[in-house]
């Protein structure tokens, strides 16, 4: 049976994977996939609790399907900004960027 721990060791395994990529990744769309993987982990934290400790409430599903809809603007509005730099400027690495404020 599976059972609340299951699904939280899976969140934290996730959100540590998303950490060391966000960490260790110099390509902006790593970094940005790492950090939608960081956003399903919570989402599956909040899920997770949401079934198991109040199955009766939506508090978590509701705060779930808030996170997905922030997330998909949050990549949306990121997408767009790598593809204007990377048409502007011809930039793709995340260091590179720096040189644009001078």
């Amino acid at each position: 049976m599976i059972t609340l721990n299951h699904y939280l060791v899976l969140a934290a395994v996730l959100f540590c994977i998303g950490l060391y990529g966000v960490l260790t990744a110099r390509g902006a769309l790593k970094i940005i996939i790492c950090v939608e993987l960081i956003l399903n982990a919570i989402n599956l934290n909040l899920a997770a609790f949401s079934v198991f400790v109040a199955p009766n409430e939506a508090v978590g599903a509701s705060f779930v399907v808030f996170l997905i809809v922030m997330a998909a603007a949050e990549i949306g509005l990121a997408l767009a900004l790598i593809i204007l730099l990377n048409r502007k400027s011809n930039i793709s690495a995340v260091d590179s960027i720096r040189r644009l404020k001078g």
